[in-house]
């Protein structure tokens, strides 16, 4: 840990400037109470005698990375849920809730799974995270509990929002025209101290009408108990299916809901909106740069589980477009997107990695983008951009103020001194194109955790350490 009144200085670090010659320069940056303190020339910072100093060796340092939208209850569950037949969603929520029903009779292991993917994310890059935990009749408050707890014991390494999160409908029938038992359970649960966000799947009620009306229970919560809003909302490829964010937008409308409160509505999924024509990304943009509504598209599940083939075998959409082009449409429409990881190895992604650096990687392929700019923006995606849409970063900074690098993932002086500095690249195009293993994670000007690969092998020769 940094001393409280001497800091912490990183030396020899490389930075993601766009100026090439900046770019391949070294630089010290020393860090106080939380906060960037100077930037220099490497070489020329003369620390206090009693400041903590982190040699970088070269590494690039990026902006800590953040999970603004992940699951910490019902990751790492594929082997406790039936073998999987069909890969469909149906099956997904089936196998699902199954297992999920097992969760108040093994708290040890729902506390080890979330703890395991905290631990292994920090040690990724990730300082910030919205955590979504269920509360239902199946699992009462056992989930929330358990992320209320590891959000205090996380406190000094990572700031972790808690999602009170409905899964399940708020209505059980069709017919039902008041909520029932979920809603009240949520109810409970939003008014608990450490819950930051309330949330649910309006796509799981009944029909239209009742996922309408779930969309007003919980924004008449949020404004309750001073909440964000987090919903997964329009999971869908269907082009006749009128999308759900316009009726969001309204009610924040009808709300008054501005920027000004701090408090956001976010959508994550949100894979409708990659149908969207031009003039409908236009509405959106003016529609945002007046209300706080955030996008997180979530590649790792939205690829795997969207646009699937017909009975006919007939795949409706391309593997791109199963899932929002956080680079296009930032390019032609100036909206921004976060990218996320939302689950891994459950019924909804068996695949993936928790390192939010994979996601940017993965969208060099899957977009087919080859530029510089449009790396940036996926860099962003999974740092300020996701900092931003759970509301905890304003425009690239906490001040509100444009960064001098105009997209906010160069440090300066007076930002919040949350870094990860990736090992073995030397320039910053390595930490989305093929990020290192090896990091060093910076929260509040912290080391707060450190990775290294063990490495050995027969033709270099060497010792072989247990």
């Amino acid at each position: 840990m940094a001393s409280p009144n001497f800091g912490t200085v990183i030396r020899n670090v490389r930075l993601p400037c766009t100026d090439h010659s900046e770019a391949n320069s070294a630089w010290d940056i020393a860090c106080l109470g939380g906060r960037v303190q100077s930037i220099t020339s490497s070489g020329s910072c003369i620390p206090h005698e009693e400041a903590v100093v982190i040699e970088a060796n070269g590494g690039v340092l990026v902006p800590s990375l953040c999970h603004s939208h992940i699951h910490l209850d019902k990751c790492f569950i594929l082997g406790q849920c039936d073998p999987l037949v069909t890969g469909s969603l149906p099956e997904a929520l089936k196998v699902t809730n199954k297992a999920k029903a097992e969760f108040p009779k093994d708290v040890n292991n729902l506390y080890a799974r979330a703890t395991y993917l905290i631990r292994e994310s920090v040690e990724s890059g990730v300082t910030a995270m919205r955590a979504f935990v269920e509360v239902d009749t199946t699992v009462g408050f056992t989930c929330l509990d358990m992320g209320l707890q590891l959000a205090k014991e996380w406190v000094e390494v990572c700031h972790i929002q808690i999602v009170a999160f409905a899964q399940e409908a708020l209505y059980e029938f069709a017919d039902s025209t008041e909520p029932g038992p979920n809603y009240n359970l949520l109810c409970d649960a939003a008014s608990r101290p450490g819950v930051s966000v309330v949330g649910s799947a309006p796509w799981v009620e009944p029909d239209r009408a009742h996922a309408l009306k779930n969309i007003e229970l919980i924004l008449t919560l949020a404004e309750k108990h001073d909440l964000h809003a987090d919903f997964h909302l329009d999971y869908n490829l269907d082009p006749d299916a009128a999308p759900m964010v316009w009726d969001v937008l309204q009610q924040m409308r009808q709300r008054s809901w501005c920027k000004s409160s701090g408090k956001r509505v976010t959508i994550g999924h949100a894979t409708r909106l990659g149908l969207f024509s031009g003039e409908e990304w236009a509405e959106l943009k003016r529609a945002t740069d007046i209300l706080p509504l955030e996008i997180v598209a979530l590649p790792q599940s939205d690829i795997y589980m969207m646009g699937r083939a017909d009975p006919s075998g007939r795949v409706p959409v391309p593997l791109a477009g199963r899932t929002i082009n956080a680079p296009q449409v930032y390019r032609d429409h100036g909206v921004r997107v976060a990218l996320s990881v939302n689950n891994v190895e459950n019924a909804f992604t068996p695949q993936g990695s928790l390192d939010p650096l994979t996601l940017a990687s993965l969208g060099v392929a899957l977009f087919q983008v080859g530029t510089e700019p449009d790396w940036r923006v996926l860099l962003r995606s999974v740092s300020t951009t996701s900092k931003e849409a759970i509301g905890i970063m304003h425009g690239g900074s906490v001040s509100g103020q444009q960064a001098d690098e105009g997209d906010g993932i160069v440090p300066r002086v007076g930002d919040p001194a949350d870094f990860v500095v990736v090992h073995g690249a030397r320039r910053w195009q390595s930490a989305v194109l093929s990020p290192g293993f090896d990091r060093t994670t910076f929260y509040k000007g912290n080391v707060v955790a450190r990775r290294r690969a063990q490495r050995w092998n027969a033709n270099t020769g060497g010792e072989i350490t247990n």
